[in-house]
């Protein structure tokens, strides 16, 4: 059966996710780009700081591209910097970069654990293998109930507002890739069902509003 691509590494320039991508195709590993930038016209202040690309792989290719990644980083050290930012990290914040390994870059996280090696301290893979797990247990959780949400959600479906149906989408259907690459609904399941409701009402409404509002646009207008 098929599985689903899902993301994988995000990045505000479309060079270095297109090079990503180019560097896994290399090494056997089928990837998507995709460009997640809104269409805005160049005259928009800041538009260059919402620009999104990211780099999507099936869930079980994960483990894999990370290893290929840290394998290149490891190539990469001898290049390092005196004043590279990580050199200055404490041993607690350099534990921090090895446990959140999704967060930062291979890179750093290969450069976290040899600093923390040259240091004498010890990274007991059990022991990180563990929190990790916790980690995405707790990441995997759903976020806490939206009761003010899906109080203006409904507030704005029964007004006949575009608002309300998007609010009732996101509630719905929003979900969230973990570091594993497991996707998860990122609300619970009660807020899933106030929001699906939230979204046929909005779309059942809408309309009847409009054709309310027009009438009587009409009919001011006589």
């Amino acid at each position: 059966m098929s599985q689903t691509y899902t993301t994988f590494k995000k990045f505000p320039d479309a060079a270095e996710a297109k090079h990503l991508q180019q560097f896994l195709i290399e090494n056997g590993i089928e990837c998507i780009y995709i460009n997640n930038s809104p269409q805005l016209d160049n005259s928009f202040s800041g538009g260059e700081l919402l620009k999104e690309y990211e780099i999507q792989l099936k869930q079980s290719d994960f483990e894999r591209a990370h290893e290929l990644l840290q394998e290149d980083a490891e190539n990469m050290l001898s290049e390092l910097g005196p004043d590279y930012y990580l050199l200055s990290f404490t041993d607690e914040e350099l534990y921090d970069v090895v446990l959140k390994q999704d967060e930062w870059s291979e890179f750093d996280y290969v450069l976290a654990r040899r600093l923390l090696k040259q240091r004498g301290k010890e990274v007991d893979e059990q022991h990180i293998k563990n929190l990790r797990t916790k980690r995405i247990a707790d990441l995997a959780k759903p976020e806490k109930d939206q009761q003010v949400w899906i109080a203006v959600g409904y507030i704005f479906a029964v007004l006949g507002g575009v608002f309300g149906i998007i609010i009732g989408y996101v509630l719905w259907s929003s979900k969230k890739t973990l570091p594993n690459g497991l996707v998860v609904h990122t609300y619970n399941k009660n807020d899933r069902k106030h929001g699906r409701i939230i979204f046929i009402l909005g779309i059942i409404v809408l309309p009847i509003a409009a054709t309310i509002r027009l009438w009587s646009t009409y009919v001011d207008n006589l």
